[in-house]
């Protein structure tokens, strides 16, 4: 049977042609993006969001089917109707093939809706024709490609339905709605829990965005080759349908490329076969470093261009360096000593003990360190709600004295489905950190980010807390402004982004570039004999050891080939249809990458069915990762303390 080109598969030619090739060979090319519709649509709330968007049309007739056979000869009957209107209407031209989320059609004229869990405002509007937006325009553009060369005759509108973040939820417990389960082909299928009432849609938390204009000019843009789009479909259809694979090109987006996976004995790598192909790698070549690496690097098209790709052929010639205009490194003084640490194969940490130490000085003891874990649904839990309000859930509360004592002394996790704990979150961390004023640690700015929220909703609550004043003030002394608001602060508190001093006094080649704790946790646990010294014995959660709420004699140096094991792998994975690592690479949104692992931990203990037994496991994993989480913060700081006085 003849292979169908789809809209998924319109998308991944865009980004990549010669992706084709692989994605319809599963049993040979690794696919990291393999298997995790369910998922990604339970976490994204892609399946709840397209529930949500049926109940806007209540004449709807959903299409079941067993094949594209059925589906097609289904919506042939109904098709023949006057006006109608489609859930999942199946359309075949030659050999592409689409399928609408909803279609409706009327005289003369055929409307389609492609329904997104993506995020709308009105200032978004204006910015639909970007690079940002073109997958979810493509999307469409395919759609009404398809129904322009089956109906000429008909006038073909589309939309996109998109998530109103401007938009307020009518009604408490709307979200808790819709069940989300898995069907037999691993797919979210959502069944109502309860009927979706006529105050539920008073508002609607959905919005229809005409997308005709924006068709338009996608048709036209053009690549580096000077070739529209409508040119590059046509092109790369030919190839596809004559089964023959697209010349493979090296690029910047082959980072990101789905199918730049390791060899193994069962499957072979995409990426491998594109830059043997293309570049004339030999097997040698892909142990060198290379311009995908580069911490920050925002100009690859150019080092792509000039052949630039491994980083010990750049020089400093070709690589502007702007100084830095305060203690530490610059970003690019960064990225140079990177680059200068594998041309000259140095493998030794840099570290700026003169300014680290200054920093580390203006430090109050006992040091708190904390973390959170943090949700962003797109349909509320309460009425007065926003779509996608970030939902704060969990935290993890770790100390570190002067005399270098270390303690767990603080958690709080809240998955209680219906309920969003945001206000009581902020509560129970108030209680754990005002009881001194010792300097507090994040990493990343992602808690800063989540209390700004939280305190941008206490301030507009028709209905606020008693103690509202008393939430707001502490938020604004631990946080700073973001950077787009109209006020400026900096709480005498302000949290201390340990990121920040990674990027600009510190810098380990185990990483490869990589400034994420997950990569610079065990590259320090690798380097510090203080560390390895003192978390080699069980002490951790021991009785008379270091205090801690979820281990108990847990020792954190087990060594695998020589080397220390990252500690995350000790753990069993949160989630146990996916691994930590790959949970993070199923999503397009930072946000959601953020939490990775425990954004969809989350989603299933509220939207999905589970056994008193199930949640508790999955509640016991979410606790155990985030408090290695301030763990791993807390080693830092402890390596770098010892690091300081050799």
């Amino acid at each position: 049977m003849a292979k169908l080109l789809t809209k998924s598969k319109f998308k991944m030619a865009l980004e990549c042609p010669t992706k084709l090739w692989y994605y319809d060979r599963p049993d040979e090319y690794a696919n990291i993006l393999d298997d995790d519709s369910f998922l990604k649509a339970l976490a994204e709330g892609g399946a709840q969001v397209e529930a949500l968007a049926r109940c806007y049309f209540p004449d709807g007739i959903s299409i079941e089917s067993s094949s594209t056979t059925e589906a097609l000869n289904k919506t042939q009957l109904l098709i023949q109707r006057d006006s109608i209107t489609v859930f999942e209407a199946s359309f075949q031209y030659q050999n592409y093939f689409l399928r609408a989320d909803i279609l409706q059609k009327r005289p003369g004229h055929i409307k389609i809706i492609e329904v997104k869990a993506k995020s709308i405002s009105k200032k978004d509007e204006s910015k639909m024709g970007t690079k940002k937006w073109q997958p979810y325009i493509a999307d469409i553009a395919f759609q009404k490609w398809v129904l322009q060369q089956l109906y000429p005759s008909f006038t073909i509108s589309s939309y996109l339905m998109l998530v109103d973040k401007d938009a307020i939820c009518p009604t408490d417990g709307l979200n808790q709605k819709f069940l989300v389960q898995k069907d037999s082909n691993s797919k979210a299928i959502v069944t109502l829990t309860s009927p979706v009432t006529e105050e539920d849609l008073s508002i609607k938390i959905l919005r229809e965005v005409n997308v005709d204009h924006h068709i338009e000019l996608f048709w036209q843009e053009k690549n580096d080759e000077e070739q529209t789009v409508k040119d590059q479909f046509h092109n790369f259809s030919k190839i596809y349908f004559s089964e023959q694979k697209f010349p493979p090109k090296a690029k910047s987006e082959c980072g990101d490329c789905q199918f730049n996976t390791k060899e193994s004995d069962k499957f072979l790598s995409g990426f491998k076969e594109c830059w043997r192909e293309s570049l004339g790698y030999k097997e040698t070549d892909f142990n060198d470093t290379t311009i995908l690496d580069l911490w920050d690097c925002r100009n690859k098209p150019k080092y792509f261009q000039q052949g630039l790709i491994k980083l010990k052929d750049i020089n400093e010639t070709e690589f502007k360096i702007n100084e830095s205009d305060k203690s530490g490194i610059s970003r690019t003084e960064r990225q140079w000593l990177q680059i200068e640490k594998v041309k000259t194969q140095d493998n030794s940490v840099w570290i700026d003990k003169e300014s680290l130490k200054a920093e580390m000085d203006s430090w109050r003891y006992p040091l708190h360190f904390i973390d959170f874990e943090t949700a962003m649904l797109p349909i509320p839990f309460n009425k007065g709600s926003h779509p996608y309000q970030g939902i704060a859930f969990q935290f993890s509360h770790h100390t570190l004295n002067e005399n270098g004592q270390v303690a767990h002394v603080g958690q709080y996790l809240n998955t209680e489905p219906g309920v969003d704990p945001s206000i009581e979150f902020v509560r129970y961390l108030k209680k754990e950190l005002e009881n001194d004023d010792g300097t507090i640690f994040r990493y990343s700015n992602h808690e800063n980010t989540y209390l700004n929220s939280i305190l941008e909703r206490l301030e507009q609550m028709i209905e606020p807390p008693n103690d509202k004043e008393d939430l707001c003030f502490f938020i604004r002394s631990i946080t700073k402004s973001p950077s787009d608001s109209k006020v400026k602060w900096e709480g005498p508190r302000c949290m201390v982004d340990i990121l920040e001093l990674v990027k600009r006094f510190y810098y380990d080649p185990l990483t490869n570039g990589s400034n994420s704790i997950k990569q610079v946790f065990p590259a320090i646990l690798n380097r510090s004999d203080f560390l390895q010294e003192k978390y080699s014995q069980p002490i951790y959660g021991a009785v008379n050891g270091i205090q801690s709420h979820n281990f108990i004699n847990q020792c954190w140096i087990v060594k695998e080939n020589n080397r220390i094991k990252d500690p995350y792998h000790l753990l069993p994975p949160i989630n146990k249809d996916i691994s930590d690592e790959d949970a993070q690479l199923l999503f397009d949104s930072e946000d959601l990458k953020e939490g990775g692992a425990a954004t969809i931990a989350y989603a299933k203990l509220q939207f999905t069915n589970m056994s008193h037994s199930e949640r508790e496991e999955l509640r016991n994993a979410l606790l155990r990762y985030c408090e290695l989480d301030t763990l791993a913060m807390v080693m830092i700081v402890e390596a770098w303390q010892d690091m300081l006085q050799t």
